[in-house]
């Protein structure tokens, strides 16, 4: 069973209605962060003229600009990270790493907090298939453009060619999956430090549009109801467990750690 038979999938292009509009501020469960190599989310930052946040098109695809800056994903950034050797060290692909899968073709992962999809890119580079939700219009539209975008470069098109992007509450949609999935990632957003001003600023403005989750439980829960043979949760390297559920093991980094749940078939 391959993500992209999700009835809610779909590969469309951002909604143009998003172009120039007001951006809402709204809670949500997703996010992107990881080793301090992460912070920036996979974004591109210059200062511009100070304006209302909104998405504009530019020659290099769809940027969210406000407060003084420009945000854009790339996913191109990781392409150093890809390398044969390199990618198998990354501590998502050791930490989501199935002995088993399900699927005799390719194991199967469904990123419930998205976010702008570098995760989602390591796995896929890792050989799943990649279910990508994310909650907010606007990093989704963002997330999109960005897939499009490295569907260009070669180097990337058939890594992102396994990557299947819904906008959807994942609370709600990982009770709805029409395939058990092998690894169910979850990010949910924490606080980072950044010494890098610009960089901080940068994670400021995603999180103005997507509040850190608001009930961890329900988050947790609804992965475990997918029935998955392992769920994978980023979390700060010394912040709190998930929910306080204590993992099955964890794997640490310098910044980040992933706590594991090896569930049974």
């Amino acid at each position: 069973m391959h993500p992209d038979r999700h009835p809610e999938s779909n590969g469309e292009s951002p909604r143009s209605d998003l172009l120039s509009a007001p951006l809402r501020s709204e809670p949500s469960p997703s996010a992107q962060d990881g080793e301090k190599r992460d912070s920036a989310h996979s974004l591109e930052g210059r200062y511009v003229k100070s304006a209302p946040p909104q998405i504009v098109e530019s020659p290099q695809g769809l940027e969210l600009v406000a407060e003084g800056m420009t945000v854009r994903g790339d996913l191109t950034r990781l392409l150093p990270r890809l390398k044969p050797g390199r990618l198998q060290r990354e501590l998502l692909v050791r930490a989501a790493r199935i002995k088993d899968p399900r699927s005799p073709e390719r194991p199967t992962a469904v990123d419930a907090t998205a976010g702008l999809g570098e995760d989602s890119l390591l796995l896929a580079a890792a050989g799943f298939d990649v279910l990508l939700f994310e909650r907010n219009e606007t990093i989704a539209a963002l997330l999109m453009d960005s897939l499009q975008r490295a569907a260009d470069t070669p180097e990337l098109a058939g890594i992102v060619g396994r990557m299947h992007t819904v906008q959807v509450d994942s609370t709600q949609a990982l009770g709805n999956l029409d395939f058990l999935p092998d690894v169910i990632l979850l990010d949910p957003m924490f606080p980072a430090k950044h010494k890098d001003a610009a960089a901080k600023k940068k994670l400021q403005l995603l999180q103005q549009l997507e509040q850190p989750c608001e009930d961890e439980a329900a988050l947790l829960d609804a992965a475990l109801s997918a029935r998955p043979l392992k769920i994978v949760i980023k979390r700060p390297v010394k912040g709190p467990f998930l929910a306080g559920r204590k993992p099955d093991y964890s794997l640490s980094g310098k910044a980040i750690r992933y706590d594991c749940f090896a569930l049974p078939r």
